[in-house]
């Protein structure tokens, strides 16, 4: 592991276990904006060789998990939330169009949800972004992005319920 992945895990470790809720995932935020303004920082976090989502490092005690993106090519992905957790994510490279959505119709394991578009913004190399709980986004590549993401626990792991657009 590099120093600078060994340091943001601790940075991130001891912000969790100080402040848990939005106040600390604001600091983590804060901390990744500053920490890929050094082009250094980004190619040892996210080199090019990055695939879509590799699992950087997960904490033992906490559960957070810190993951490199990379894309080389157009992605979309439909509207979703982090499930019982959150997510940051941090432009490292590109651009990423997001978008945040109200919800219109819950979703369940056997219905789809109801979402209507209520922000679009870019995030550009060098902001993070906070998802709290249940908030809703998606974001599109319109061509080459890398990014860094925290999550609050291993997503890969945890069952979603799909929404779109109403």
């Amino acid at each position: 592991m590099s120093e600078i992945l060994s340091n943001l895990a601790q940075d991130c470790h001891r912000i969790l276990s100080e402040a848990p809720g939005p106040d600390g995932r604001k600091k983590i935020a804060d901390l990744l904006q500053n920490l890929l303004s050094d082009p250094a920082n980004v190619e040892t976090l996210v080199p090019l060789t990055t695939g879509e989502r590799d699992l950087l490092y997960q904490d033992a005690e906490l559960g957070f998990c810190i993951l490199a993106h990379n894309y080389d090519s157009p992605k979309t992905s439909p509207p979703h939330d982090h499930g019982p957790s959150w997510a940051i994510y941090a432009q490292a490279r590109g651009e990423t169009e997001m978008r945040d959505y109200n919800k219109i119709e819950d979703a369940s394991a056997k219905k789809v949800g109801k979402v209507q578009v209520s922000r679009t913004y870019r995030l550009t190399p060098g902001v993070a972004h906070v998802y709290n709980e249940g908030d809703l986004h998606s974001p599109t590549r319109e061509g080459p992005t890398s990014l860094v993401r925290i999550e609050g626990t291993d997503m890969s792991k945890v069952k979603r319920f799909r929404y779109e657009l109403a």
